[in-house]
This record gives structure tokens, C-alpha cells and sequence, in this order.
């Protein structure tokens, strides 16, 4: 009977975003990961099946630099949905108000008895819509503000991991032990 080299793996199962797909792959390929398989998971997942070798060089340090990389990444992703959280709850109440004085001056158009009444709906129904339409140029104002305040923080997380799967991939790629 011939001699079989026999590699014993250890596998790892990931659920990320469809659109964060390769960058994920590529976090992980640094630490020795290969994608064994991945599999559609709900409308906007991916299920990433991992494998990586058991016995490989270095382990111990790749998982550690593997933790600090998941951790930095996390971190990019929810620096990225702060850009538009804060603008997203304003203009959520914002909105609300101007539709509910949209619909007031529609309400007191419609069970006005003189034209003063009438008048009156239809100065606020104009204000309301004029506010609803004003929301979205609010929104852009309050987003581009956040972007430009996070965009450095977000910039330097992201060499921050650049710089740990570069020390992940040497480490594979070296010798020594």
C-alpha cells in the first residue's frame, strides 16, 4: 500500500454580506484560510466555508493577528454605518413633522367653512411639502458632515489592517518558526 500524505484541517464557517464577499476571502486567505466552499445564505448573505491546515507554521501568532484583524474590520463596518445613522434618525422625525403638518393643513382645507380657513390649509399644506422636500437636502448636509469627520478615522483602520494581513501573510510565507 502506498503512503498517503495525510492533512488534518481545521474549518471555520463565516456569514458575511454578498458585497463584502472578497473582502472577506481576502482577510481570511491571509491567515492561511482557503475557501473550501460558499453557499448563498438568505437575499444579501453568503456563507463562507473555510479550511485551513492543522499543522500549520506559525498558528498561534496567525490566530492572534486573525482576531485583530476581525476586530479592525468590524470596526470599519460600523464606523461606515455611522456615517448615516445620526442623518437617517433625523430625517426619520424630521419628516414625520412635516407630514404631520402637511396632513394638517390638508385637514383644515378640507373642513374649512370660509376662506380664511381655506386659506390658512393651504399656506400650511405648502409649508408642510415645502419641509418634506427640504429633508433630503437636510440629510445629504448632515452626511457629507459625518463622512468628512469619520473619513481619517476609517482611513487609518483600514492601514491598521492592511498592516496586520501583511504580517499574516509573511508569516506564512517565511520559514523560520
Amino acid at each position: 500500500m502506498k503512503d498517503k500524505d495525510f492533512i488534518a484541517y481545521e474549518y471555520k464557517s463565516v456569514t458575511v454580506k454578498t458585497k463584502d464577499q472578497q473582502k472577506a476571502v481576502d482577510i481570511f486567505e491571509a491567515f492561511g484560510w482557503e475557501v473550501a466552499s460558499a453557499a448563498p445564505s438568505m437575499r444579501t448573505n453568503v456563507t463562507l466555508s473555510l479550511r485551513r491546515n492543522r499543522k500549520q507554521k506559525h498558528r498561534q501568532e496567525l490566530v492572534r493577528l486573525e482576531r485583530q484583524a476581525e476586530n479592525v474590520a468590524e470596526t470599519i463596518q460600523s464606523l461606515n454605518r455611522a456615517k448615516s445613522f445620526g442623518a437617517n434618525i433625523f430625517s426619520y422625525i424630521f419628516g414625520s413633522a412635516a407630514v404631520l403638518i402637511f396632513g394638517g393643513g390638508m385637514s383644515l382645507a378640507m373642513l374649512a367653512t370660509g376662506a380664511i380657513q381655506l386659506a390658512g390649509g393651504v399656506i400650511l399644506g405648502v409649508a408642510g411639502l415645502t419641509l418634506c422636500a427640504i429633508n433630503y437636502f437636510i440629510y445629504r448636509k448632515i452626511v457629507l458632515k459625518k463622512t468628512a469627520d469619520l473619513l481619517p478615522v476609517i482611513d487609518d483602520n483600514e492601514e491598521k489592517l492592511s498592516n496586520i494581513l501583511e504580517q499574516g501573510n509573511a508569516l506564512l510565507s517565511s520559514d523560520l518558526i
